[in-house]
């Protein structure tokens, strides 16, 4: 039938006792819990929402904007093949006239402080920490660009389980922030298959066990970002008490 209506699907596993938060998200996108299938330590949740018409005056525009740049490309490629003779022939006393740069070198102090992403130093890092949908592609763009880089972040244990058969490993799930379980902004962090000792506690006090809503100042080393799950991997390198 022409009228009937054409679903999107997309399934999403999450930590448990996160399912509520990720259903929440996953509605304001217009998304629709189909199916949920509980297992000891993730839920399985499957959604669905109607696919989207695509504009077809959009493309036919699009279409029309790809010939313009097609010709205007043409004649600029025409112009500079005029213009190259005349650019070599400057080249030779430019180089002769340039002086060695007075930048200062920057100190190993300096240096390492420029290898740490902060919300401060680095517009699409604040950007992520702000974002309301914890599967939006900016998770997986600032993965992609900066893995194995070093991020850090004041945040929160928004939840943690135990690991497999592990007594004393942990996946954390982290927020930025200080609400804890109450978060709704920021991606999903986690910390999977570590321990409190791990986390490299620093700080003035430091306890001896660390549980859901406590606070600190993560410093860590970006992972992959999962798709499916919605979950942005992380590894610890010291967990600063707030």
């Amino acid at each position: 039938m022409a009228d009937e209506i054409k679903y999107e699907y997309k399934t999403v596993q999450t930590v448990r006792g996160t399912d509520g938060w990720v259903t929440s998200k996953m509605r304001k996108d217009g998304w629709e819990l189909v199916e949920q299938a509980q297992g000891t330590l993730r839920t399985t949740l499957n959604f669905r929402r109607p696919k989207k018409p695509l504009p077809w005056l959009l493309i036919g525009s699009a279409a029309a904007v790809l010939v313009v740049l097609a010709g205007v490309i043409g004649v600029a490629s025409a112009l500079s093949d005029g213009d190259e003779k005349t650019d070599e022939s400057g080249k030779s006393t430019a180089a002769a006239s340039e002086k060695p740069s007075a930048t200062p070198t920057p100190t190993a102090a300096e240096s390492a402080a420029a290898e740490v992403i902060t919300s401060e130093n680095n517009a699409d890092f604040a950007a992520l920490l702000l974002t309301e949908d914890t599967c939006h592609e900016a998770n997986l763009d600032f993965a992609t660009k900066h893995e194995g880089r070093t991020v850090a972040f004041n945040g929160s244990i928004v939840h943690m389980v135990p690991h497999g058969d592990y007594e004393t490993h942990y996946d954390f799930l982290l927020g930025p922030g200080d609400k804890g379980p109450q978060t709704t902004i920021g991606p999903a962090f986690k910390y999977e298959d570590v321990n409190v000792f791990n986390l490299n506690l620093t700080g003035e006090e430091i306890p001896a066990t660390v549980g859901t809503g406590d606070k600190f100042r993560f410093i860590a080393k970006v992972g992959e970002f999962n798709p499916v799950q919605c979950l942005f991997h992380l590894d610890p390198v010291s967990t600063e008490i707030r």
